[in-house]
């Protein structure tokens, strides 16, 4: 019998068919995808090792940038008003006054005046308002920020005269009224980060990312040059023919 007739004659019916079916020139998927993972395990571990943290400071440098780019610049108005004692009455009252209605300023009993002069709902003015006091003196400032920066100046100002308002219809009790010290105005530059300052804070993150990087990645051979390689030890002599006749 010929060789091309023992070719003929074998499982499968056709010259150069497999014997698991698949044609000589298809390679198995999961084949392919282990080599193409070795393929660029090799070509990372060829890279330096500083190459890591550069990556990690230029890919978080533009992450930082583009979030600026996308994100609505906020402005941001104060308006300061003072507690001011009456006449007779103890000057130290008006610093706890000035504390309380600092509390008071966000309240849905002055928002509710305040939103007729800003010209916006309450609930955006209490999202949207901040007020703050000191221990020093008997300041409150009372801020609002908005994507607008007249809006920001307008809801700063109504919040304040409406507190004001419900500081003097208390005044004949409390012997402390309230007294416009600086009016909010329009802000001309955003108070919210540029685009350079989260470009920056994202290379900062994207630095220390990528340095944590390195400290955790497998240790290539030739990150030690200088540990001397590993010499293997001489194999023992073969035993002559003669002492195994000689034990049986």
């Amino acid at each position: 019998m010929t060789e091309k007739t023992k070719t003929e004659n074998r499982p499968g019916g056709r010259t150069g068919d497999r014997a698991d079916g698949q044609a000589p020139g298809h390679r198995r998927p999961a084949a392919s995808l282990s080599r193409a993972t070795t393929r660029v395990r090799s070509w990372a571990g060829s890279l330096p090792s500083w190459s890591l943290l550069v990556a990690g400071v230029l890919a978080g440098a533009l992450a930082g940038g583009a979030y600026g780019l996308a994100r609505t610049p906020q402005y941001t108005a104060t308006n300061y008003v003072v507690a001011v004692p009456a006449e007779g009455s103890d000057p130290a009252s008006a610093l706890g006054f000035a504390q309380a209605y600092g509390r008071v300023a966000t309240q849905l009993a002055v928002l509710g005046d305040a939103q007729v002069w800003a010209g916006v709902p309450a609930a955006t003015l209490k999202e949207s308002v901040r007020t703050a006091t000191s221990p020093d003196a008997p300041m409150v400032a009372i801020t609002a920020t908005s994507t607008r920066p007249d809006l920001a100046a307008d809801m700063a100002n109504a919040v304040a005269r409406a507190l004001t308002r419900h500081a003097s219809t208390a005044a004949d009790a409390t012997r402390v009224g309230l007294r416009q010290f600086a009016r909010a105005t329009e802000p001309a530059e955003p108070s919210s980060a540029s685009v350079a300052l989260t470009g920056l804070i994202g290379a900062s993150a994207g630095g220390l990312l990528g340095a944590l990087g390195l400290l955790v990645r497998p240790r290539r051979a030739s990150d030690h040059p200088g540990r001397p390689a590993a010499v293997p030890g001489p194999a023992p002599a073969p035993v002559p023919a003669a002492d195994f006749r000689g034990h049986l």
